[in-house]
């Protein structure tokens, strides 16, 4: 049976050390997240999700969400239980405004918490996730009265929410909806068409769900400059807040999916069902959007959070399995055979876990306080600097972050052997979950293509050369200091094959766009490793700094900390090379990519 044990000591050291969330206690928000507060978040989260949501996992995916004749939807057994601990806990409230109900807190310390919910029960968390990305489109484009009637009891967790974007004929080409919206005469609309794969779109954990959906209305242009958005509820709300009729929407199905079984991901059938604009009329994707920045974001988290449990266990196990001798001799001698971390490859794969988590977690968390900076920074520079940076990154975070969680839930299944394949043993539902997050919210592929063809050229490229400027920066400072000089060289190659590859789709791109699509996953890539080596960097600083404090008498986990910085040289050694060949394979260009035409993809 797998096991998880949230990580506190790292998140400590990330949100501490390395971000310094002591440095923002002047900032709106930040004033009440003090260490104490904190701490208990990280601690009683962390407990929580343990005890509650960890052990329903495995039991989740084996029995999977049913439909019923009448169209409703029942979650596994002891989720409902489950989800009412959560709310009546407080949990869905850390980040959310004061003035709806929430907490308040920034919002990189509920990351953390999300972090450690995905990790114990990836499907179980994603109910509350779809709510807080419909909550941040509610806010940035409800109206008062819409904000005022919906948001605060999704904040509570009362009631869920969803996104409807997908339909059988359209994933991420929009423009192609068929979904109507006719005008009634009280104002609403009469919403018909049908949505698919809808996470959370129909369960019976909350009395009601907040449905954003996505449709057209009469003579929009048939394009996704026609597109609205609309909330539609399943119940239709009271003006004194209370539920009334049912609305014209149901689950027509679940999806039958290779994993995330305990998330009912529904076929929804909207039958002239009641809903009210959101924002302008024909300004919907814009405001979808801002859902789905929110949730591509908790989707590069979950890349992390399904790779951080796989990991913990494929290294359990290879500190119990006894398999072989190492290759320099019996390693101990006194038993028939040593563990399975005698071995090199099993060392590698690993390592390549622990540098990638560690480096994602931190990465991710970064992210988050950008996302924080960007509303409540006190100068606009700064504000206008977070928000560049974190809408440049957020496709590396979902894109690579998930490539890469991916490649640690099959890494860390390998290192099982046989009994990865088994399912009594776990691995295989990690590596079955962790491949969704690749896929939606946008596959990987449109966030490459989001990264160089939207992302790279925005403002005349401010964002890049932003963040450009934040490594170089880092990398000259940490040259002077022994301790990360040598890593500071390595970054700074795999920036100068960053920059390399950007010019050299300036200089090619426009002549043939397919120069920039053939090598838009490479750069992803590439701008990834360069991110992650720049938190490893702050990672190392941050770590020789403390134990150089140790040396002078400070109380410090030294042990800890010299895992730290070996963890980053071996990041410096083995992964940041792979910059290189992936510049080499961008410059390889578009013309032997393209050139066969399709009947010579298929043997006759």
């Amino acid at each position: 049976m797998p096991s998880y044990v949230p990580p506190v000591r790292d998140t400590r050291f990330v949100l501490n050390s390395v971000i310094g969330l002591d440095r923002y206690t002047n900032l709106p928000g930040f004033t009440a997240a003090t260490g104490d507060v904190v701490d208990a978040v990280l601690e009683e989260g962390g407990k929580f999700v343990a005890e509650v949501l960890f052990p329903l996992n495995l039991s989740g995916d084996q029995q999977g969400c049913t439909r019923h004749p009448d169209g409703s939807v029942t979650t596994p057994d002891g989720f409902k239980e489950a989800y009412a601990q959560f709310t009546t806990s407080g949990w869905s409230t850390l980040s959310a405004p004061e003035e709806f109900g929430g907490q308040g807190m920034p919002h990189v310390v509920a990351t953390a918490f999300e972090e450690y919910m995905i990790s114990a029960n990836m499907a179980f968390a994603m109910y509350p996730g779809l709510t807080h990305g419909a909550i941040a489109a509610l806010l940035a484009k409800g109206s008062d009265e819409q904000k005022a009637k919906y948001v605060p009891k999704m904040v509570s967790g009362e009631w869920g929410g969803t996104m409807n974007l997908t339909e059988p004929h359209c994933g991420t080409d929009l423009g192609l909806i068929k979904t109507r919206a006719t005008p009634n005469a009280d104002g609403s609309y009469a919403i018909t068409g049908t949505k698919i794969f809808i996470s959370s779109g129909e369960h019976d954990l909350t009395s009601n769900i907040i449905h954003l959906v996505l449709a057209k209305t009469p003579g929009a242009p048939d394009s996704s400059k026609g597109i609205s958005l609309f909330v539609v509820p399943k119940f239709l709300v009271n003006d004194d807040g209370s539920l009334g009729a049912r609305n014209g929407v149901t689950c027509g199905s679940i999806e039958h999916k290779m994993g995330i079984h305990a998330n009912s991901t529904c076929v929804m059938n909207y039958d002239g069902a009641t809903g009210w604009l959101v924002g302008e009329e024909m300004k919907g994707l814009a405001a979808m959007f801002i859902m789905m920045n929110a949730a591509r974001l908790g989707v590069g988290l979950q890349g992390l959070g399904v790779a951080e449990t796989a990991y913990q266990n494929a290294a359990n196990y290879a500190r119990d399995r006894r398999q072989g001798r190492a290759l320099t001799g019996a390693a101990e001698p006194g038993e028939k055979a040593d563990t399975l971390f005698v071995h090199p490859d099993v060392r590698r794969m690993l390592m390549e876990a622990k540098a990638l988590t560690e480096g994602l977690r931190a990465l991710c968390l970064w992210g988050a306080l950008q996302v924080d900076l960007a509303h409540k920074a006190a100068t606009e520079e700064e504000r206008q600097q977070a928000d560049d940076i974190i809408s440049l990154l957020t496709p590396v975070i979902k894109g690579y972050g998930t490539d890469k969680g991916y490649d640690i839930a099959t890494n860390a299944q390998q290192v099982y052997g046989g009994h990865g394949y088994i399912a009594e043993w776990g691995m295989e539902q990690y590596v079955r979950d962790a491949r969704i997050a690749m896929i939606y919210e946008g596959t990987n592929g449109v966030q490459a293509m989001d990264l160089v063809g939207r992302k790279l050229a925005q403002n005349g490229g401010r964002a890049v050369q932003a963040f450009f400027k934040v490594v170089t920066e880092e990398i000259a400072a940490a040259k002077g200091v022994p301790a990360t000089a040598d890593f500071a060289g390595h970054l700074e190659k795999a920036l100068g094959q960053l920059q390399a590859a950007t010019m050299w789709f300036v200089a090619n791109g426009m002549k043939d766009p397919n120069q920039v699509g053939a090598g838009a996953h490479h750069y992803m890539h590439i701008m990834g490793i360069v991110a992650v080596g720049m938190m490893w960097l702050r990672m190392a600083k941050a770590a020789a700094e403390l134990l150089e404090a140790g040396d002078s008498g400070a109380d410090v986990d030294r042990a800890f900390l010299e895992a730290k910085l070996v963890t980053a040289r071996f990041y410096a050694e083995r992964i940041m090379p792979d910059a290189g060949a992936l510049r080499r394979k961008i410059e390889g260009g578009a013309e032997s990519l393209m050139a066969l035409p399709p009947e010579m993809f298929l043997a006759a």
